[in-house]
């Protein structure tokens, strides 16, 4: 009972004291706030920020103090505005390749604080992200296409993060260094004349986010997949060779020169080659294109308009045939091994899913030798026949 009389004694003196027993504390003085800033923003850039805010409306405020670095680093910024449609600039530089904290106070000419506003996740970019950008890439499937009046149109894939552009340099027809340049929303961009066989450079800038005060390069350019046209190899200079292990024609007038006679559509029976079919498959043609390709690139192949087409072959090349033909049958298991040790390259193994008889291209290996003469093997035919017919043969060299 005494200790409740005593709690209740000390209760009525602390609610007796006066508003002003603590004043002594405060040298007789109230505590003054200057306003504080409204709607502050942070801009990212490459090692620097930007802070922005609203500057107060209190007309006492003569400065304000961002701190960060756990008040380690200051910057003062004058007040010189209290319009809240007045936009106050701050930028930190120099800083790390890091994400900061940053405290911003008002002050008044007495030296008196405002409430902090606190300013969080503000990141300053730098090489490391620097270092994980990457050239847009060209189209994977046509990355160019060569124009009929000497432009070049380029293909680019969909950039990824925040792409600004990608200039190209490149060499026009003249000689003369030139640049051009393809936005994010862009997949195409045609340079107006160029230089065959002239390197193409390309390089890509980006924001690490869409507010960035700062754009980013990719450390380096990279180099564009070379560009070429496709010429049409001279047939009125192609030749047979009658090698011993090729199969032969059915008659003289169905022999291998047909294949470069110059049809362009699927032809019948006589204006064809058309073997006699002795032997069973694989077999082959040898053919000399009358002078050396270095960048032999595409083949051409017409089948009959009917029947007894490949499709399932070889193509293979060399640019002399001084002992390089096998001994062995083109049917021999062994002859694919023997036609490699004697020099030949496999240009590519065509495979054909339709009825054999319309045009249709194939491509040869990346980075061919120089080849002059051409075997095509005939691996199988579309109705397993021994036969052999075809209309046409067509090569293209990149120049």
């Amino acid at each position: 009972m005494k200790r409740y009389l005593i709690i209740g004694f000390l209760v009525i003196l602390s609610c007796g004291k006066k508003p002003t027993a603590y004043r002594s504390f405060l040298n007789g003085q109230e505590i003054t706030y200057p306003g504080v800033i409204q709607n502050p923003t942070v801009y990212p850039g490459d090692l620097r920020l930007l802070l922005t805010w609203h500057p107060s409306t209190d007309p006492s405020v003569a400065k304000y103090v961002v701190y960060w670095n756990n008040n380690a680093d200051s910057v003062i910024i004058p007040a010189t505005s209290h319009n809240p449609a007045d936009t106050v600039k701050c930028y930190i530089n120099n800083l790390s390749e890091y994400t900061y904290t940053f405290f911003v106070n008002s002050y008044d000419s007495a030296g008196n604080k405002s409430v902090t506003a606190e300013i969080d996740n503000a990141r300053a970019y730098g090489p490391i992200y620097q270092a994980s950008l990457h050239n847009r890439l060209p189209d994977p499937t046509t990355p160019f296409v060569v124009n009929a009046d000497g432009s070049v149109t380029l293909k680019f894939a969909t950039p990824d993060t925040v792409n600004i552009t990608t200039t190209i340099n490149y060499t026009n027809a003249a000689g003369v260094a030139s640049k051009s340049a393809i936005g994010p929303a862009d997949s195409l961009v045609t340079l107006p004349s160029y230089q065959s066989g002239a390197s193409v450079l390309v390089q890509s800038s980006y924001l690490p986010v869409t507010h960035a005060i700062d754009t980013f390069w990719t450390l380096k350019a990279d180099t564009f997949p070379q560009i070429f046209k496709l010429v049409q190899c001279d047939k009125s200079i192609f030749a047979e060779i009658d090698e011993p292990t090729d199969m032969k024609p059915y008659q003289s007038s169905t022999n291998v020169a047909m294949l470069w006679n110059g049809s362009t559509t699927p032809q019948g029976y006589p204006n064809i080659f058309h073997s006699d079919g002795a032997n069973n498959l694989p077999q082959t043609i040898t053919m000399d294109m009358g002078k050396v390709y270095n960048h032999l690139a595409v083949i051409q192949e017409i089948g009959r308009n009917c029947c007894h087409n490949p499709n399932d072959f070889e193509v293979w090349g060399i640019a002399d045939t001084t002992g390089a033909f096998p001994t062995l049958a083109s049917n021999d298991p062994g002859w694919k091994a023997s036609n490699i040790a004697h020099g030949w390259t496999l240009l590519t193994e065509a495979f054909r899913s339709d009825d054999g008889s319309a045009p249709m291209n194939f491509n040869f290996i990346s980075n061919p030798p120089p080849v002059r003469f051409i075997r095509v093997r005939v691996i199988q035919t579309v109705d397993q026949s021994n036969y052999v017919n075809m209309t046409q043969l067509t090569f293209w060299d990149k120049e």
